[in-house]
């Protein structure tokens, strides 16, 4: 089974010049689903994790199942103001602008052993975001995990010294 067979490309979206690619009928598939869970779980090598940092939102749908497989807490990163306890922010550059993610101060202690889980790698931007709030946290890096990964972009360079799987690359 090839789980890009479950990846759906949309021109045109979110705004003209983008293809999206739609993971909604990976999510709706079980066995596909199943199977690409299998395939980022293994690419932990047995490695022990306490915590799978979530990036909002299309990281928490795959996150909270690796937290899930690998005994380990969950914790979502999210977009300003919707966190309700206290907080620590990162900010990084879109195309037009500023954005920032923020985490709770008491998610991560001194030494977790972290995943970081996000649906695809682009700029890097989101990624290196969330990997200075798990730092600012104390927390260690295991590995970045994407579904995808699109290498015309060149993301990974300002990831580059964690380790970094993709289950897809593009």
């Amino acid at each position: 089974m090839k789980i890009e067979n479950y990846i759906r490309d949309i021109q045109g979206f979110p705004k003209e010049g983008i293809l999206f690619k739609d993971i909604t009928p990976l999510l709706n598939d079980p066995i596909a689903r199943k199977k690409c869970l299998s395939i980022l779980v293994e690419s932990l090598n047995g490695q022990k994790i306490d915590k799978v940092v979530g990036a909002e939102s299309r990281g928490f749908f795959f996150g909270i199942l690796l937290a899930q497989e690998l005994n380990a807490g969950f914790v979502p990163v999210r977009k300003p103001k919707k966190l309700p306890y206290e907080i620590i922010s990162a900010s990084y550059e879109l195309e037009y602008g500023l954005d920032s993610l923020e985490i709770h101060t008491d998610a991560i202690k001194k030494g977790d052993r972290v995943l970081i889980h996000d649906d695809v790698l682009a700029t890097g931007g989101t990624a290196k975001a969330v990997c200075e709030l798990v730092e600012k946290l104390g927390g260690e890096i295991v590995q970045c995990n994407f579904l995808m990964e699109l290498t015309f972009l060149n993301g990974r360079e300002k990831i580059k010294n964690n380790p970094i799987f993709a289950a897809i690359t593009y």
